[in-house]
């Protein structure tokens, strides 16, 4: 099984002040969609990993979360890609259990739904929480420079490495596909 794990905010679809609580509000960026159209012409599996609280903070409902969640797999399978999973956490950071990110529940749930091997299988964030998440489930990082990638890319501590370094999700794509070919 040929995985990858992809988080969505400033991955997928633009970082935004604040939430995303509408599919107005939901800009997916054009290297996604075309990143996720290589993946699957490739063969690989994608998992969509993201920490949802604005859910568990009552700002929108699951129901909203979903919409936002299907108008983001349209706009990919538009584009020829393929969003296979989304798995979601909305618990508040006060009241995290192992699924929140940094806690590595969502990718090992992943990873098992797919029978899939932590140590081939990369994550592409943009965040420490991300990296950490990965570490922690012995997935592959990959940070992307968008979101607050260029911001954190300055703070990884030694225990994460190594992290590959990406200018963006369609250059993280390109890289596992060469490095985990077809």
């Amino acid at each position: 099984m040929k995985l990858v794990l992809i988080d969505r905010d400033g991955v997928i679809n633009e970082e935004k002040d604040g939430y995303i609580k509408s599919t107005e509000e939901l800009v997916v960026m054009p290297q996604a969609v075309e990143a996720f159209a290589l993946l699957k012409q490739n063969g690989f599996t994608t998992a969509v990993i993201t920490n949802q609280s604005v859910v568990g903070r009552g700002i929108i409902s699951h129901e909203k979360l979903d919409e936002i969640h299907d108008a983001m797999i349209e706009e990919i399978e538009t584009g020829g890609g393929k969003v296979d999973a989304v798995f979601s956490c909305t618990d508040r950071p006060d009241k995290a259990t192992n699924r929140r990110k940094p806690g590595p529940g969502m990718l090992l749930e992943a990873l098992k739904k797919y029978n899939a091997e932590a140590k081939h299988t990369p994550f592409i964030g943009d965040a420490l929480t991300d990296m950490e998440a990965a570490y922690r489930a012995g997935c592959l990082r990959y940070l992307v420079m968008t979101g607050k990638g260029a911001q954190e890319m300055k703070k990884i501590p030694q225990h994460l490495e190594p992290v590959v370094i990406c200018t963006d999700i369609l250059d993280a794509a390109k890289k596992i596909i060469g490095q985990h070919g077809k």
